[in-house]
Order: structure tokens, then C-alpha cells, then sequence
């Protein structure tokens, strides 16, 4: 086997962009470079955020970079997803120190994609193999990768850490060339139901679709008040700053889908979106003014229309939901993994996840039954 290092970098804007995104690869724009630089760059992480960037590199001998793992010393367990509050409440009750841990993650993104980014997949066990050391090496309680990819749960697996699921809603294009024919392969009454909730949603608005060089300061000015409206009622707070948004549309903007709804050319909604190599991934969303049924129109149906348009095969629209049902978006896993070294505590965990699982399961099935789709037979 050939000789392998790993070592901590200060912030991915430490390492170059080509290094990064020749292991991150083209397909999921949260794990790009770019994208992890701008929440650098723009205070969403680091500072008192409780994200502090310590991205983990596996060199060859030859100083070449052949795997990152995007990691995070957390501080707190906001704007994950994956929510361990209950383990870090009971280890420390137990008087252990939960906090820091280590985050393998896209911040504040619960989109399901790579956290072992590889030039070549042989060098998953030296890259996880490097993450444990430093979990050992700074007396951290754990490590956690959330929203892993369905190919790479193995790896995590054959490393021995713990596996969680969990549900999220997503949309597939089954080679539909209209919303139209989409709106087919529903039951009648559901089909019906969606054109009645599109009617009323755009009544009397303008719907924009605006990518690349259309996106403007003023755009992202309209945007960032709908962000704080639902970010403060959400969070309490929101996770990104406004520097995060012009820096976006700056250096990823051929990337990024700005869908605003406007009365009278005053924008009053909009639903940001990123564009993957075959998935459109809804992001925020946010309004200044209530009108029933809008949150469907922008988040879920234009983003069906977009994929449409644009030939991609997903549309993931986020955590949780299950209004997501009638519209379209069905029930899929999602997997995170987990390492703990604490023995006592990794057996309390896994118990807890067996059990968790078979509900979690069960949930999945359920959820099926209620998909608008037309029933063979």
C-alpha cells in the first residue's frame, strides 16, 4: 500500500480549488470549493457561529491531494438536520463532554452527497481512518457524516461506525416533458387539486426565473428579507449572512436559480435553488407577504417546472415535509453515520438507532401509500 499522510488545514480557502474540487468532483455544488469558500468568506461559519472549517487532507507521498473530508469542530448542534441532541443531553449527564465534535457536512444543507471527497475510493479507509485519529488525537466525544450519499455508506460501514436513517421528500423525473405530463401520471382528483393551488397561487403575480448574470444586488437585497423572515422563525436566527448571497451569485451564480414572485414588479417571494449536474436542490425560501398556496407554487411546482426544463432527473426540496406528499415528492432514505469511541456509549447509541430504524422504516411505507401518483391495477 502506498504511504499515506493526514493532516488538518485551517479553512478550506487554505487549500487550492483545483486540489479540492478534482476529489469533490462536478456533481453536488455544496462540497465545490467555491461554494464552502463563500460560507468561509462571508462569516456564515467560523467565528462565533460554532462551524469552525478544519477540513481533513490525505496526501500521498509525492504531497499530491488524494482525499478531503469536509469537517467542522462544532460547538452546538444547529443547522445539521440530524438532530443528537438527546445523545449529547445523555453524555452528559453521564459526565461527559459532548461538545466540540467533529462535522463531516455541507453547512446548513441537508443535501444528501459525498463527505468523503476521492480521487480514487481506495483511499476511503486512510481518509476516515484520518478523521478518527483526530477525534482521538483532541479527546472530541465523536465524529458525524450527515446527508452521506447512498454509495458511500459502505465505506462508513466497513469502518464500523454507526449508520442512521432518516426521510426526506424528492421529486423524480420520469422523462416528463411538460409539467403536463407530470400532472398525467397523477390520480384525477389529485391533478385537479394542483391546478386549482397554481391558479390561486400567481393570481395577480409575475413569476421570475433568474440565473447567472441576471441575478442583481437588488434581487439578493429582496431575497435577504424574506431569508431573515424565515430564518427568525425557524431558527431564531438565520445561519447565512448577507455577504453569503452576492457571493454566491458572484461566483456561482451559473449555478444558482432565484425564483421570485412579484406584484406590480415589487418582489414579495422567492425560493432559492442550486443546480447540480442532475438535481435541482431547493434551498431557502421566504416571503413578505402571505398568499395561500405561493410556498407550493415557488418551492415545489416551478422547481418541477425548472427541472423539466433543464433535463434533470431530481428535485430535492429540503428536510422534512410531509406536504411534500400530495405534490409530487415522494419518500426516500437518507443516511448519516456516526462515530463514537466511548464504548458504553456507542452500544447505548446503537440500541437507539435499531429501534429508531425499524420506525423509520415503517414511517417510509406508510408514507408511500399516501404518493398522488395513479395506482396500477
Amino acid at each position: 500500500m502506498t504511504a499515506v499522510t493526514a493532516r488538518i488545514v485551517d479553512g478550506v480557502r487554505q487549500l487550492p480549488a483545483a486540489d479540492w474540487d478534482a476529489c469533490a468532483g462536478p456533481g453536488n455544488p455544496f462540497v465545490s470549493h467555491a461554494f464552502l469558500s463563500i460560507l468561509e468568506e462571508s462569516g456564515s461559519v467560523g467565528g462565533r457561529s460554532g462551524w469552525q472549517a478544519v477540513p481533513i487532507v490525505v496526501e500521498g507521498a509525492d504531497g499530491a491531494v488524494r482525499a478531503i473530508a469536509p469537517a467542522y469542530a462544532k460547538s452546538h448542534s444547529q443547522g445539521e438536520y440530524v438532530f443528537d441532541h438527546g445523545w449529547a443531553d445523555a453524555w452528559e449527564r453521564a459526565g461527559g463532554r459532548y461538545y466540540p465534535k467533529l462535522q463531516l457536512a455541507a453547512p446548513f444543507s441537508p443535501v444528501p452527497g459525498p463527505r468523503l471527497l476521492l480521487r480514487d475510493q481506495a483511499d476511503a479507509p486512510a481518509l476516515i481512518a484520518g478523521v478518527e485519529a483526530v477525534v482521538e488525537q483532541h479527546g472530541l466525544s465523536s465524529a458525524h457524516a450527515t446527508f452521506i450519499s447512498p454509495a458511500q455508506v459502505p465505506l462508513f460501514e466497513a469502518a464500523g461506525w454507526l449508520i442512521r436513517e432518516g426521510v426526506q421528500f424528492h421529486w423524480a423525473n420520469d422523462g416528463y416533458a411538460s409539467f403536463d405530463d407530470f400532472l398525467a401520471a397523477l390520480a384525477s382528483r389529485k391533478r385537479k387539486a394542483i391546478r386549482k393551488e397554481r391558479a390561486g397561487a400567481v393570481e395577480g403575480l409575475t413569476i421570475r426565473h433568474l440565473t447567472g448574470a441576471e441575478l442583481t444586488e437588488a434581487h439578493w437585497d429582496a431575497f435577504w428579507r424574506f431569508y431573515q423572515d424565515t430564518g427568525r422563525r425557524k431558527w431564531g436566527q438565520p445561519y447565512l449572512t448577507r455577504a453569503f448571497f452576492s457571493l454566491l451569485g458572484e461566483r456561482m451564480g451559473d449555478q444558482t436559480l432565484l425564483i421570485l414572485a412579484e406584484r406590480d414588479g415589487r418582489p414579495i417571494a422567492g425560493a432559492l435553488n442550486m443546480v447540480g449536474a442532475d438535481t435541482l436542490y431547493g434551498r431557502y425560501w421566504g416571503c413578505i407577504e402571505e398568499v395561500p398556496f405561493l410556498h407550493f407554487e415557488l418551492c415545489y411546482y416551478q422547481a418541477i417546472d425548472a427541472a423539466i426544463a433543464r433535463g434533470l432527473r431530481f428535485v430535492e426540496a429540503g428536510a422534512q415535509g410531509e406536504h411534500k406528499l400530495a405534490r409530487g415528492y415522494a419518500p426516500v432514505a437518507t443516511w448519516s453515520a456516526h462515530h463514537l469511541p466511548d464504548p458504553n456509549f456507542r452500544e447505548a447509541v446503537a440500541g437507539f438507532l435499531r429501534r429508531e430504524r425499524a420506525g423509520v422504516a415503517a414511517e417510509r411505507d406508510y408514507l408511500e401509500a399516501f404518493t398522488p401518483f395513479r395506482k396500477a391495477g
